[in-house]
């Protein structure tokens, strides 16, 4: 251990006189771009590649190990993986960080240099192994900024024709086939099978390969069916569809194209941009880090901690035969893998450039801190937390109902920005908890997605047994979601059996979808035992909150501003208390309804609310507050201006003359919620690219 040691004095010259004493019990290692894995991994003679510094610090057993890495970019070709080997303790754990303040990028991409310029400007290489099969990509990155593969339409959307059962061979399935309109398709495009058809269900979408055009029967057929038969997963008529990566349409500066037969990728470039001054990187491989816990043996990956990283360019590319899952395409890989993964950390780093999600932790995975991380240009989601068939790719276990131990809990992602998601999978979600106990998201930036920003529970209705429970969603700020491309969606999304979890003191806004929904509280599908409280909304469609059913949820001193259609939804009459609706203000200029749907029958408590119209009348449900009164509803509520502060320019502090005290409303400094220090890794990233309209 003498020459590990001897490199601690080094360190101490940054690392400070206060921590001169951890410092000298601590091994360490150093890697950097232009080193070499012969070396001794020292700052003078550092190692080339971190998963190198990984073996070496195996070998390190008793003490503390911190890897540092140097500024520069690290090209994966494969995951940097970690198994029960690799278990430290909590006085032994392995760091692996930025050295200092430098930058260090793993990257899941190749660097692609050698192009060649065309007399039509176009830049090309010829590119073997995907010539050869061994290599396939679906995104590029070209000067940090994700580019776009040919669309037809330009701009827009075809419709479908009409729906069609499935063939024979998928009859049991999922549907495999759809008709269009005259011209929209056309059979003699080149390399048919590797064009793609983005198809829009009504919450998701399936990313479909083409088989076949029949031109006279206006039949497009798809190598592989959606995932089940159900009416949301069909391709029905009317809906929105788009074709991607048909050579045929190459033609806007910015796209590119690669023919596999040959292996040659084609880029338009940008105006300004030059091969030699543009960095161009190709995904290669789908996840940058995986921690491989033996979930069954009760095995973990422990006490491993990952700070001031970037990881980005992880690869996602379109299977053989397609891609489509019901809902919040959970089934997309993540950059970050885990199972049982316990007392590991990701402090202030960032996830760049995904074909998927950012992370996910899955079967047995506990005591997981996700801190001032930044996830930016995403091509699913954020952070997944749970279990669902078909998520991780590369092969989670499903959490086992027998064993207790295989149950993911106490994950917390706090003071995270996760912004301009869903640009390949649009159904992703901000962060998803799943059959997940305990976990925490809290003082959250979320905004820019295309489906809801954060989604918690994940059974259907009452009877299933849940692990859900317990689950605290606090102090985020979510906005600008849905943005007219998807349905059924919010701010935040609930079902399933759910006790103990608490959604309170968020900012949800600007939340549109495509075509119903667009509500910014959302309890669907049995959602029961959730406390919402303390959060403010504004600017929905289809309503503040809106309960599709479950029971026992308690709605309580929120501020609800301005939905589109309706103020607050309830959809399904149950025969037991749907939930209590009571100090809330709601307030509203439009000329909208208050209540939307179905609240002439009992199953909700509802009282001890301020409403307030603009001054313009309004009813309950089609009664006047008296006779809503006789049947036991809204005895000690108001009308009344809330007295905001300047409603107009959306500052909704209360003056100190509001009548809100009167039903017992209780203020809270709503402009604390979101993050609680700045971006610093992405604040210089260029512009993130709408994908969707």
């Amino acid at each position: 251990m003498k020459r590990l040691r001897s490199t601690c004095r080094v360190a101490t010259l940054y690392l400070g006189v206060s921590l001169l004493v951890s410092a000298a019990q601590a091994a360490e290692f150093f890697v950097a771009p232009v080193g070499d894995d012969a070396r001794q991994g020292s700052l003078e003679e550092p190692f080339a590649t971190p998963a190198r510094a990984v073996e070496a610090a195996r070998r390190v057993k008793d003490e503390p190990v911190t890897i540092h890495l140097r500024g520069g970019v690290y090209q994966l070709d494969k995951p940097l993986t970690f198994t029960p080997e690799d278990a430290r303790t909590d006085k032994t754990p392995l760091t692996i960080r930025a050295y200092q303040e430098e930058r260090p990028v793993l990257s899941a991409g190749v660097k692609l240099t050698s192009w060649q310029v065309g007399d039509d400007d176009r830049w090309r290489m010829t590119l073997d192994a995907v010539k050869s099969g061994q290599w396939n990509f679906g995104q590029l990155f070209v000067g940090d900024q994700r580019r776009p593969r040919p669309r037809i339409p330009a701009t827009g959307y075809f419709n479908i024709a009409s729906n069609m059962p499935p063939t024979e061979a998928n009859a049991k399935r999922g549907f495999d086939r759809f008709q269009f309109k005259e011209g929209d398709l056309k059979p003699d495009w080149l390399n048919l099978t590797d064009v793609e058809v983005v198809a829009f269900h009504r919450w998701s979408t399936s990313r479909m390969r083409v088989a076949s055009i029949d031109a006279d029967q206006k039949v497009v057929n798809f190598t592989g069916p959606t995932r089940g038969l159900a009416p949301w997963t069909d391709f029905e008529t009317s809906h929105r569809y788009f074709v991607s990566n048909a050579k045929e349409a190459l033609s806007q500066p910015g796209q590119w194209y690669f023919d596999r037969p040959t292996g040659v990728l084609t880029y338009i470039p940008m105006p300004g941009e030059s091969p030699d001054a543009t960095e161009v990187f190709a995904p290669r491989v789908d996840h940058i880090v995986v921690m491989a816990g033996d979930v069954k043996e009760h095995r973990w990956v422990q006490h491993i901690h990952f700070e001031g990283l970037t990881l980005g360019h992880t690869n996602w590319a379109c299977e053989s035969n397609g891609e489509s899952f019901p809902q919040a395409a959970i089934n997309a890989s993540e950059a970050v893998a885990a199972i049982g993964a316990r007392d590991v950390s990701f402090i202030r780093c960032a996830v760049v450039h995904t074909g998927g999600y950012a992370m996910g932790f899955g079967a047995g995975c506990r005591n997981v801190r996700v801190e001032a991380c930044e996830m930016v240009d995403l091509g699913g989601g954020g952070v997944k937390i749970g279990n669902a068939g078909g998520a991780h790719s590369w092969g989670q276990l499903q959490a086992d109902p027998n064993d207790p131990e295989s149950a993911v809990e106490r994950v917390t992602v706090r003071d995270c920005t996760i912004a301009h998601a869903g640009r390949v999978h649009p159904a992703a979600v901000g962060v998803w908890i799943g059959h997940a106990s305990y976990n925490t998201v809290e003082h959250n930036h979320i905004f820019d997605l295309y489906y809801s920003g954060l989604s918690v529970g994940w059974t259907w209705g009452y009877a299933m047994p849940s692990r859900a429970h317990h689950n605290e969603i606090g102090w985020n700020h979510v906005h600008q979601i849905g943005q007219r491309v998807l349905s059924d969606m919010g701010g935040i999304y609930t079902l399933g059996v759910s006790p103990g979890t608490r959604i309170h003191h968020n900012t949800f806004h600007d939340i549109d979808s495509f075509g119903y929904g667009g509500w910014g509280l959302y309890t669907d599908e049995g959602s029961t035992g959730i406390s919402m409280d303390h959060n403010l909304v504004y600017n929905t469609k289809d309503g503040s909150f809106h309960q599709h059913y479950g029971r026992d949820n308690h709605v309580t001193n929120n501020i609800l501003v301005d939905s589109q259609i309706w103020q607050v939804r309830r959809s399904r009459v149950e025969d037991h208390r749907s939930f209590t609706f009571d100090r809330n203000i709601v307030y509203w200029t439009l000329d909208t309804p208050l209540l939307g749907s179905n609240w002439k029958d009992g199953g909700f408590d509802i009282d001890h609310n301020l409403y307030w119209h603009g001054g313009k009348d309004f009813d309950f449900a089609g009664m006047s507050l008296d006779k809503w009164r006789e049947l036991g509803k809204d005895q000690h509520s108001i009308i009344a201006d809330p007295r905001f502060a300047d409603a107009a320019a959306k500052d909704f502090r209360l003056r100190d003359d509001s009548p809100a005290k009167q039903i017992g409303f209780e203020t809270w400094d709503y402009t604390k919620a979101g993050r609680l220090t700045p971006r610093s890794l992405t604040k210089h990233l260029p512009s993130v690219p709408a994908t969707y309209e």
